[in-house]
This record gives C-alpha cells, sequence and structure tokens, in this order.
C-alpha cells in the first residue's frame, strides 16, 4: 500500500468519526487561542485530518490521491523506497503544520477562529508536482488546459488577493502558505530536485 492511499483511509476515518462526534472534532480543531493558552500545539497537526462535511473530505482526499500519488513515485525513484515514502510523509505531515503557522499567529487572540482540514497539506502536494512536471497539462476547473507551473502561480496569486479580500470561509492563507511550504520543503529534502525543476523547466525534458 502507498503512502499516500494510507493517508487517504487514516483521514478519512478520523473525519468520519468525527462528523459524529462533536467533542472529538472540537479537540481536534486548530483553535489558535488555545494552542496559545493551553499549549495544545497537537492541534497543527491534528486538524488536517478531519473534515467540516462529506464534500470538504472528498475534494481533498481526491486532490490527495490524484497529485499525491504521482508525487509519492517521484520520490521513490530519485530518493529509493524506504527513504523516498519517509520523505514524502515527513513533507506531507510538516506541511499540515506550516501551513497553519500564519493564522496560528494571527489568531492568538481570536476566541471565535478556528479551522480543519487537510487543504494546506494538499496545495503543497500539488505544488510538489509542479516541481517535479511544471510542464504537465492540467484541467482548470476540469475545464481549461493549463500548465501545472503556470497553475501554481494563478493559485498563489488568487489565494493572496482572496486571503485580502474573501469573506468566503476558506482558509486562503493556509493554502498560500501550503503550497509555498509543500515546493521549498521538498527541494530542502532533497536539493537536486531544484536543478532537475530548472532543467524541466527550460528545456521541457522529463526528470
Amino acid at each position: 500500500m502507498s503512502v499516500t492511499l494510507a493517508l487517504v483511509i487514516i483521514t478519512s476515518l478520523i473525519s468520519y468519526q468525527a462528523f459524529t462526534n462533536p467533542a472529538m472534532k472540537a479537540k481536534l480543531l486548530h483553535r489558535p487561542v488555545e494552542e496559545h493558552r493551553d499549549k495544545e500545539y497537537y492541534r497543527l497537526l491534528t486538524h488536517g485530518f478531519i473534515h467540516a462535511d462529506w464534500t470538504h473530505l472528498l475534494i481533498n482526499m481526491y486532490v490527495l490521491y490524484m497529485f499525491g500519488e504521482m508525487v509519492e513515485r517521484y520520490f521513490v525513484h530519485s530518493m529509493g523506497g524506504m527513504k523516498g515514502r519517509t520523505a514524502y510523509l515527513v513533507m506531507y505531515l510538516a506541511t499540515i503544520v506550516a501551513a497553519s503557522l500564519y493564522t496560528h499567529f494571527k489568531h492568538k487572540n481570536n476566541p471565535y477562529y478556528a479551522a480543519l482540514g487537510a487543504s494546506g497539506a494538499t496545495s503543497g502536494i500539488m505544488f510538489a508536482f509542479a516541481l517535479f512536471d511544471p510542464w504537465s497539462i492540467l484541467l482548470l476547473f476540469f475545464i481549461i488546459p493549463c500548465p501545472a507551473i503556470i497553475a501554481a502561480v494563478l493559485y498563489l496569486v488568487y489565494s493572496s488577493w482572496a486571503s485580502k479580500n474573501s469573506r468566503d470561509n476558506i482558509g486562503h492563507d493556509a493554502h498560500f502558505w501550503g503550497a509555498v511550504f509543500g515546493f521549498i520543503f521538498t527541494i530542502a529534502l532533497n536539493p537536486p530536485f531544484f536543478s532537475q525543476f530548472v532543467d524541466r523547466l527550460v528545456n521541457g525534458m522529463p526528470f
């Protein structure tokens, strides 16, 4: 079983339990006030394994599975079996935490702020995919063909704009910082990834 599939199964099971257990859901939420006041820093990680509803869960798990399987294969191909899978898992878990650090400090005195979901981490996975295969064609809104690297830039621009202007109750800050961290941390785990990215970007050559 791939690490990606294991993450999908574990996240789905925990999210399902939280759907019917409000106390459990409340204990796992990303709540900056309680993280600061009560030192419940575990919330920075656990919120990535619970979701608001089935739609929220299915979208995140679809993105994780579709892109995560490919990113995991790149890790394994470049770094070897056990090392590659371990590095991939570390990247995913670290991105959940990193994606929430901005709101952790921004809302540390806001008792009404809470967040949940794997969106920050899946944003990091998508950007790791753009690092490995920047010219792969993605379908924006399932319709518009667009190279992964261009879609990535557009995603960052939109997330930055939406974090300042949107009132849609979506964690755009987590999307932005998760994407940035996923890209940079993947390179930090294996610096040759960056030179391969540049070669692929300039010459259109596959890894």
